[in-house]
């Protein structure tokens, strides 16, 4: 039942991030790589991270940060099924006076944790946030999502090796390897290779996995090992998962969605 529960949450991103897409036109939005990472963020969403909406900001949720900022429209549309925000919202997207910008912008009323999108940024706010949590002794955890084509950032490295100093195993990364970046294939660009192992020889606790496997995804995050290491998990997923047009076409890493390409996909959900 679970399981389920799980993958409604994940159909209901990708029809947000379909929705919202459209509804910003000539704006446009970043579409591949937020259905990449869909399936990560509502597994974490609805069922791993200890947040909801409450009048009063809880000081123990615990800490989600989008590295990959391009990818809002997931991190938007998980917010809407948390009731963090309307689904109406999500017309305003990229529009003046909008909580909802073509990268997050903090807000933490409405669910964002920081401002992201400078690519390998996000895991250095990650370090800072889980070595708070230490040093208050908060029992909160914080969450991180990166994109593989930001692991080509010197900074990535430098946060993990913060990360195994501070013996940080109260912060869980998940790499969204849909292996494209927004010139090309990472493999042309800059080939990462076997970031698992690469991960571990940082110091990491490693695991890879189908990064849209919802029940493997959701075994894996329960089920991490408990020492005291930083914890990574590499997600092999598909770049525009959920739609036959955009599944590893990178025409659609940033693109607007016209009415009849809109009536054709949703015809697939």
């Amino acid at each position: 039942m679970k399981i389920s529960k799980l993958k409604n949450f994940a159909k209901n991103i990708r029809k947000n991030i379909i929705f919202t897409a459209f509804k910003a036109g000539s704006k446009s939005a970043h579409i591949g790589g937020a259905l990449s990472a869909a399936d990560i963020i509502a597994v974490l969403y609805s069922d791993i991270m200890n947040i909801k909406k409450t009048k009063i900001i809880d000081d123990n949720r615990d800490r989600f940060i989008l590295s990959k900022g391009h990818a809002c429209l997931a991190l938007y549309s998980a917010l809407v099924e948390k009731k963090f925000l309307k689904r109406k919202e999500l017309e305003t997207f990229e529009s003046d006076g909008s909580n909802l910008l073509g990268h997050p912008i903090i807000n933490k009323l409405v669910g964002i944790e920081f401002s992201t999108g400078s690519l390998g940024m996000g895991l250095s706010l990650g370090v800072g946030v889980a070595l708070a949590a230490k040093r208050k002794k908060k029992n909160y955890k914080t969450y991180v999502v990166l994109g593989d084509g930001e692991c080509n950032e010197g900074s990535v490295w430098e946060s993990i090796l913060s990360a195994n100093h501070f013996k940080l195993d109260n912060m869980i990364i998940i790499v969204d390897r849909n292996n494209f970046q927004q010139t090309g294939k990472n493999q042309s660009i800059m080939d990462l290779k076997n970031l698992k192992n690469k991960f571990k020889s940082f110091g990491c606790e490693t695991a890879e996995i189908d990064g849209h496997n919802i029940k493997e995804i959701y075994e894996t995050l329960i089920n991490i090992k408990q020492n005291n290491k930083p914890k990574v998990i590499v997600a092999n997923t598909i770049k525009g998962k959920g739609f036959k047009l955009f599944e590893n076409n990178n025409n659609w890493h940033h693109s607007v969605i016209t009415k009849s390409v809109y009536k054709e996909i949703l015809k697939e959900l």
